[in-house]
């Protein structure tokens, strides 16, 4: 498996070794969910960016923690892409505000490296499919991202310093 991950750092607060944690975390989530061959992004923005795009793409007015944008994945209108044979799938972009991670860190009482790594994979989860708009999807992505973040040293009962 190659998990390609192309990681932006706008507000230039993510240290070097929470980047890295990211890309471990997520090619351990990537092998767990046997993603093959795949790209996708990570930006880390700050509220008011992410705000723009929560208004923009989400008509939602306000800043949020974590927001996806899977490429393979279609609403009513949209045609599909499909990936030539051979090639990486693309799985879309991952954009997270530091600041709501800086938090949401301090109001639950762990790490921002905890909160950073809950985040991206929450996201990327997201480009996956999964989902929470229902009880049943929540329990099975909620469950999923707990048993990867056990497994990667990033449970909740840990300081998130794996």
């Amino acid at each position: 498996m190659t998990l390609t991950i192309d990681l932006m750092d706008e507000t230039g607060t993510v240290r070097e070794k929470d980047q890295q944690l990211v890309v471990r975390l997520l090619e351990h989530a990537g092998k767990m969910e046997d993603v093959g061959e795949a790209e996708l992004s990570v930006t880390f923005m700050d509220d008011e960016s992410i705000r723009s795009v929560n208004r923009d793409y989400r008509e939602k007015d306000r800043a949020t923690d974590v927001i996806s944008f899977a490429l393979e994945e279609t609403v009513e209108g949209e045609v599909a892409v499909n990936q030539p044979e051979g090639m990486p799938r693309l799985l879309g972009d991952i954009l997270i505000s530091t600041e709501t991670a800086d938090r949401q860190a301090e109001e639950y009482g762990h790490s921002r490296e905890r909160e950073i790594g809950f985040l991206a994979l929450h996201g990327f989860l997201h480009l996956l499919g999964y989902d929470h708009m229902n009880e049943a999807d929540e329990r099975r992505m909620f469950g999923r991202q707990d048993e990867i973040l056990e497994s990667f040293g990033l449970g909740r009962d840990t300081d998130g310093r794996p």
